[in-house]
């Protein structure tokens, strides 16, 4: 049975999906606690069970609805008071699920930073705990214990709530609220019930003694266990004697304080056992304060005001093993003298931070190391975050915790140790309620001491000086430590948590925004700031080699990486002998002619056309005759090739390979929006001197109607070709360039700021470029490749027109205009024919999400299987898309895709493909940056759900033959004229000029992390012959092989 106190606290309950977890929020202030928010959308929760009461007191629109609250996902708000519920059936019985490793609950965690985690608690690890509890603390049926703790948390609700209901206690729960009123209510209500068990902190213990002289006929002779909640705070020991002088007369025997030590990690770490001897004292140390900064137990004197004395919180919980590790580094053991973080391996504990895999793992998944480096155990301990020491007789003792823990100088201090010297100096008279903030800001490379305390509203600002000083002089004599500021701030003014406790977080955080607003503050940085810089000195002089490897050098590293070198790989390439894409089909139309390179699907999934080898190569020299005789074209002359996305366009390029003539593709005119789109290409035709434009008769009527009229002077065009009629004759000779450094093909494309820019591609680069991706991707002829990208510029044209022919395997086209009409026709297509590689973008991905979303059980029952996809890339020159992608994969899991399988690629407009995730890479990487630093330039890895932070998706592995420098520039340089720009293929100057102007990447561990795609316009090079020089330093260009604007590769 339970009997609840007057004016109790609201209790959220929220639940998830089956198997239910439970979180346990407290909710009085729902407006300011936006953290305890943001885990609650982490955490899927959409359900708020509360009271009566606090449903009342909650903020409410004009119509009655509760508001969403900052930082809040959208909750469903159900009061669970019995008048607003019916009745069960009487046929109804709860579930009763077994105790296994299902999440029962998750508990909330407030870290140092203010940040909320949740940790998650097995129903094996809960039912576990409970029988612990009831073993440790002799719990037997229809006792009376008094819970004065938060129910809802921690201590409160392990003995409060579980255990009392596993062994069927009469739970008597005083709230907050009413100890504020009535400080010895609890005592009271001991008496009245002549409770047993007693849950409390030391703070109630130490009110109950100054409010007790009012009180008579006290009785706290049925008491055979008090316990402690916060008995691993060492401070606690002088409430615990206290409160034992004044109500030993009133029946209380010594040997029924119970401290205890616990952590919202490890649940309760230890307890002191209750026992009938009273002959037998606690166990009690009395440390050096000195030693112990230091790390180390040092018994002294208790007459020394340099001391901790500190008691024993009891043995180990039944079934578990403790250990202590060095807090810092490799979790090595300590020795029997020094001071660790204690460690525990048991079941009955939590298991992981919710959504929180890189913290769970350093947290939950522990394992000590003995002085020779290896591990103890095969079995993972837990940190409990608590400091201390294992004594004599297993005895627990603790001294602090990691979240109080300050290294200045190289020498550890205890927040707590801080906050009792400050309140031994005549605490009553100035300091409020005890009210005093200890924390440790970062200055000049070291952390420095800040103390905030409350003063009392009759304090002078004479008698606040004093005080201050007296503070200042205890802390250094005692701690030999300085303290860097000292403030006051009036009564009732610092953010306070729930339970009336200072917050500490947002107290120091206002300390570093400058709006804590004081009335009086003493700094003392000449105390305590001792590793000032020395003065500045003349240095010698720098020379200009110091000054280029001064500015590729960020941090401590360079921030380069390289793919593997093409001339080190031994494979059976066979297409890597000829030094031209044209010679490989002509090889692959003598020794592979009916092999299939390309097929392409109509919007019904159909095959509309498709091409073999010999095919494209009968094809490719009909357009070669057609371009020689009717345009009389030389070799070297430009071509524009406007096509839909399909086969004509990749037989016309080949074509203009086989003429000599250097190919152009260009995005052909919408007919519903020509006005728009027709003067991109003209300006496309006419910036790269096209003598021809080669195209469908469709296209050609349309370039000539009067809409386009409207449009584009239709005079000015270069001679058109339609490629439907054409000639049956071969050419006499196919054309062979004379050297690879020539000309292969122009890329052109537009970029989101309305630039049009240009790329030259040689012969060399683009064959060099195919190889790296076939190996990178592993093609090779029986493989079958699905693509639905755009054919016209970057990577999806390499992909869509030049691969297939280089590594012999079948590429499937999918037009993405196809998908408009049949949304489902791309993962169709993958699943028909199999297809374990697939290319997309990121519209055709969008498109697939946000149409298909309600069709997943129709595609599974049509078949749609994507458990073959092994690897799903996206195309695009941008930041991943997180969410896209994780939504992507989360709708099509049920379908057999495995969300390892979707990667993403990292390019720019000069090297198409940096990156690529292989077929046998590891899964892609997502990792969490300080967006503050970025906008510093600079790179800091933080938790995920940290504030300001950013997640960036891995790119992939660097391509082969590519290097990759990556390098910051004081000023961007802006020309109004339009420049091809050069590639290289072994990613040298020019390549990393082109990265620099369209992305900031990070590099981490040869792992690419794309941070902003700047799309700045494109700039001269002449310009940047200093920062050439400086970043082809290892090939030492000269100014005199730069002065023309473009090279030839």
């Amino acid at each position: 049975s339970c009997h609840w106190a007057p004016l109790e606290k609201s209790l959220t309950w929220s639940s998830l999906h089956p198997p239910f977890r439970c979180l346990y929020t407290l909710t009085s202030s729902p407006l300011r606690s936006q953290q305890i928010g943001f885990l609650l959308g982490s955490c899927g929760v959409t359900v708020a069970l509360t009271s009566d009461a606090c449903h009342k007191g909650l903020p409410k629109s004009p119509t009655g609805e509760i508001p969403q609250f900052k930082g809040w996902p959208k909750l469903l708000w159900f009061v669970t008071e019995s008048k607003h519920l019916s009745k069960p059936p009487r046929d109804w019985f709860p579930h009763i699920k077994d105790a296994n490793n299902d999440t029962a609950y998750i508990e909330y965690k407030t870290c140092k930073d203010g940040s909320v985690l949740g940790v998650t608690v097995t129903r094996i690890a809960l039912l576990t705990h409970c029988q612990a509890l009831t073993q440790a603390c002799g719990y037997t049926e229809a006792e009376t214990i008094v819970n004065v703790l938060d129910f809802k948390k921690d201590v409160g609700l392990w003995h409060g709530i579980l255990t009392s209901v596993m062994n069927m206690m009469h739970v008597i729960s005083i709230p907050y609220s009413l100890m504020k009123v009535n400080p010895l209510s609890w005592i009271q209500k001991v008496c009245q019930y002549k409770a047993k068990v007693a849950c409390v902190k030391s703070r109630d213990m130490h009110w109950a003694l100054v409010a007790h002289r009012d009180q008579r006929d006290i009785n706290l002779s049925s008491l055979r266990m008090l316990i402690v909640a916060d008995g691993a705070n060492p401070w606690s020991i002088s409430s615990c004697d206290a409160f034992l002088n004044v109500f030993q007369s009133k029946g209380l025997r010594q040997e029924v304080i119970c401290p205890c030590a616990s952590s919202p990690e490890a649940l309760t770490v230890a307890i002191r056992r209750p026992t009938d001897d009273s002959n037998q004292p606690p166990g009690r140390g009395v440390l050096s304060m000195h030693g112990l900064t230091y790390g180390v137990i040092r018994v002294d004197s208790e007459e020394k005001l340099s001391v901790l004395t500190v008691q024993d919180v009891g043995l180990v919980m039944p079934g578990a093993i403790m250990c202590s590790v060095k807090p810092d580094g490799i979790p090595q053991l300590c020795k029997t003298d020094e001071i660790g973080e204690l460690c525990v391996c048991a079941i009955a504990t939590g298991t992981s931070y919710y959504g929180l895999s890189g913290m769970t793992k350093n947290t939950f998944e522990v394992f000590p190391m003995t002085s020779s480096g290896g591990p103890i155990t095969e079995y993972p301990f837990i940190r409990t975050g608590l400091l201390g020491f294992i004594g004599p007789g297993g005895l627990v003792f603790v001294i602090g915790k990691m979240d109080g823990l300050m290294v200045v100088s190289g020498r550890r201090h205890n927040a707590d140790d801080i906050v009792a010297t400050a309140l031994a100096v005549e605490p009553m008279k100035f300091v409020y309620r005890g009210r005093i903030a200890v924390f440790s800001v970062s200055v000049l490379h070291d952390e420095r001491i800040v103390i905030v305390a409350e003063q009392r509203p009759d304090s002078t600002e004479e008698d606040s000086f004093q005080w201050m000083s007296r503070v200042l002089q205890a802390i250094d004599s005692i701690h030999q430590v300085g303290v860097y500021c000292l403030a006051l701030v009036p009564a009732n003014t610092l953010p306070k948590t729930p339970l009336g406790g200072i917050h500490l977080s947002e107290t120091k955080q206002l300390f570093l925004e400058g709006s804590l607003h004081p009335c009086n503050v003493l700094m003392c940085p000449h105390t305590c700031v001792t590793n000032l810089p020395k003065p500045r000195q003349k240095q010698p002089e720098i020379g200009p080699a110091s000054v280029m490897v001064g500015n590729l050098v960020s941090g401590k590293r360079i921030a380069q990486a390289s793919g593997r070198d093409l001339g080190q790989i031994e494979d059976n390439d066979q297409a890597r002998k000829f030094l031209f894409l044209s010679e490989v089909l002509q090889w692959r139309a003598q020794t592979t002619p009916d092999h299939v390179l390309y097929t392409l699907l109509n919007c019904r999934g159909t095959i509309a056309n498709s091409l073999t080898c010999v095919q494209l190569h009968k094809r490719a020299e009909k357009i070669a005759v057609m371009l020689m005789e009717r345009g009389h074209l030389q070799d070297g002359d430009h071509v524009a090739l406007v096509y839909p996305p399909g086969i004509d366009l990749i037989a016309a390029f080949y074509g203009c390979l086989y003429a000599g003539c250097v190919p152009i593709t260009v995005r052909p005119p919408h007919p519903q929006n020509i006005a728009t789109t027709l003067p991109t290409v003209k300006m496309i035709v006419e910036v790269s001197r096209s003598a021809c434009l080669m195209t469908t008769q469709l296209i050609c009527k349309l370039l000539r109607s009067r809409e386009a009229a409207a449009a584009v002077d239709v005079r000015t065009w270069p001679p058109v070709l339609d490629t439907d009629d054409l000639p049956k004759k071969r050419p006499a000779q196919i054309y062979k360039p004379s050297n690879p450094e020539t000309l292969a093909y122009l890329d052109f494309s537009v970029s989101t700021t309305g630039m049009l820019a240009g790329v030259k591609m040689s012969h060399a680069a683009t064959s060099a470029f195919c190889r790296s991706i076939k190996l990178q991707c592993e093609l090779y002829p029986s493989r079958e490749v699905a693509i639905c990208l755009d054919p016209y510029c970057g990577l999806g044209f390499v992909l869509w027109c030049l691969c297939s022919v280089y590594s012999g395997h079948q590429s499937i086209l999918i037009p993405p205009s196809e998908l408009e009409t049949n949304p489902a026709l791309w993962l169709l297509a993958v699943s028909q024919y199999k297809v374990r590689d697939t290319f997309c973008s990121y519209s055709v991905m969008e498109l697939c999400t946000k149409g298909l979303g309600s069709q997943t059980e129709s595609l599974k029952a049509r078949g749609l299987d994507l458990s073959r996809v092994r690897t799903c890339v996206v195309v695009a020159e941008e930041r991943p898309r997180i969410a896209l992608t994780q939504s992507f994969s989360k709708l099509f899991k049920d379908l057999g895709l495995h969300p390892r399988a979707v990667s993403t690629s990292l390019g720019c407009r000069v090297n198409l493909a940096i990156c690529l995730q292989g077929t046998s890479g590891p899964d892609p990487t997502t990792v969490y940056v300080d967006m503050r630093a970025l906008r510093h330039d600079r790179v800091r890895l933080v938790e995920r759900g940290s504030p300001h932070s950013l997640p960036l998706m891995e790119s992939g592995k660097v391509s082969t033959e590519r290097r990759v420098k990556h390098i910051f520039y004081g000023k961007y340089f802006h020309t109004t004229s339009i420049h091809l720009l050069n590639t290289f293929r072994d990613g040298d100057s020019t390549t990393s000029l082109g990265s620099l102007f369209q992305y900031l990447t990070t590099l981490l561990v040869k792992k690419f992390f794309l941070i902003s795609n700047l799309n700045l316009p494109w700039c001269n090079l002449r310009t940047f012959l200093p920062v050439l020089l400086l970043v082809a330093w290892e090939k030492v260009l000269t100014p005199t092989s730069l002065q023309p604007p473009f090279r030839q590769l």
